[in-house]
């Protein structure tokens, strides 16, 4: 007789991010699966500032159990400003539905504190830093470290972000390339800042010429004392990409007080002030990349699966690049966990699922980053003499916010995972 245990799946995670921690969380949870996350730092840090939740991450964090242990700073009201002159153009309206998926800023270490805890003890290797991958046929993949080691699984999930080793080896041909954004975070206390009008009191976006300035309280005061609240700064500089050809690095590298602040002295006094009280050599450094929509998140006859940006390099187009990666994590095991049998893994009808269900997804989301777009150019053709306050106007209305991208922000994983079983059922399993 067959035995009841499916045939053990060697499953290989490269980098140790959100997305890598709760594919972790959500594989673990299969029979007969082994799992192991490879990260190439020394220790499992957040490199950052603050991140997006919002009800699609709160979703998947949920079914993760990892929802309890994420707080932060409730954004009731997130505001729109002229940067220059501190003039409120759009205020977002108040989040709606239970007050347990209202959208929060919080620290990145909070939401990777949550998800390590629920990752089973011995699961992650730190200082393993991916150098090759190889296809073995039918025996599976070989990894090869930079330290001379190396391993073989089954199912290699190239969670390795924006710059992925593992979406280079697959999809040679693939490149990214820098957008001409380049991102400034830091966290300061809010009491350097308490006093400055109007500068804690919402979420806001000071908007510029070149770039702009995010402000935004991460901690939840019910949790935090005072004096260890934290107040997020991401400053932004945009230029156009082929005149800035000096080393960018898609990791936080050390800039100093003078470098960010030269980018904003015309900015309004409010957002001048707050940069002043950021201590020098706090500063962290980004540039953002980005590169074309893959065909395929799958590849080497289904034993490669691509998660998070390592299979949509969108440079955080929509802020919700954890929930994306978490989403991935939790689809990818429930489509294993559907076509496992005690006979055969079923590893490439799992992933044609994975790949039916998130492809389609970041193809919307690509098509609609160049629908908006284009409509920016459009602007410009029809007005060329516009002025600041005309493209700005027309930048920030442009801004898909809560409502108008529901498909993103309000995405309930679970119900995604349930549609398609209905329509499985529908088409008899076809």
């Amino acid at each position: 007789m067959p035995s009841s245990q499916p045939p053990l799946l060697r499953i290989a995670i490269i980098g140790g991010g959100p997305g890598g921690l709760g594919s972790a969380i959500a594989l673990s949870s299969l029979d007969n699966v082994e799992v192991t996350i490879y990260e190439q730092a020394k220790e499992l840090r957040e490199i950052g500032a603050g991140i997006r939740i919002g009800f699609n991450c709160w979703t998947v964090l949920g079914l993760l159990g990892a929802a309890e242990g994420v707080k932060g700073h409730v954004k009731t009201q997130v505001l729109h400003r002229n940067g220059l002159t501190g003039e409120i153009l759009k205020a977002n309206p108040p989040p709606k539905g239970p007050l347990e998926f209202w959208p929060q800023r919080v620290r990145r270490t909070r939401l990777q504190s949550a998800l390590k805890a629920k990752v089973p003890e011995g699961t992650i290797k730190l200082q393993k830093r991916l150098s090759s991958l190889e296809d073995l046929g039918s025996d599976g993949v070989r990894l090869n470290f930079e330290d001379g080691t190396e391993t073989i699984a089954d199912l290699v999930v190239g969670g390795d972000g924006i710059r992925s080793v593992v979406r280079e080896a697959v999809f040679p041909d693939h490149s990214i390339k820098f957008t001409g954004t380049t991102i400034f975070r830091v966290l300061i206390p809010v009491s350097s800042i308490s006093h400055t009008p109007d500068l804690t009191v919402a979420t806001s976006w000071w908007h510029g010429p070149t770039g702009h300035f995010y402000g935004s309280l991460v901690d939840d005061p019910s949790e935090t004392s005072p004096e260890e609240q934290k107040f997020e700064i991401a400053a932004r500089k945009v230029v156009d990409p082929t005149t800035d050809l000096g080393k960018k690095f898609s990791w936080g590298v050390p800039a100093t007080k003078e470098r960010v602040e030269s980018f904003f002295t015309n900015f309004d006094p409010r957002v001048r002030e707050a940069l002043s009280k950021v201590p020098e050599g706090d500063w962290k450094e980004f540039s953002a990349f980005a590169g074309p929509r893959l065909e395929k998140l799958t590849g080497w006859d289904n034993k490669i699966v691509l998660i998070g940006d390592a299979s949509h390099p969108l440079s955080g187009a929509f802020g919700s690049g954890a929930a994306f990666a978490l989403e991935d994590g939790w689809i990818l095991a429930r489509a294993i966990e559907h076509t496992r049998t005690s006979r055969t893994n079923n590893l490439g009808a799992a992933l044609d699922i994975f790949d039916t269900i998130r492809s389609p997804y970041y193809l919307r989301m690509y098509e609609y980053l160049d629908q908006q777009k284009a409509k920016i150019v459009e602007g410009k053709a029809v007005n060329p003499g516009q002025t600041f306050e005309d493209s700005l106007k027309a930048r920030i209305n442009s801004f898909g916010g809560e409502e108008q991208l529901s498909w993103i922000y309000g995405n309930n994983i679970e119900g995604v995972w349930k549609e398609f079983l209905d329509n499985e059922n529908i088409n008899g399993g076809k």
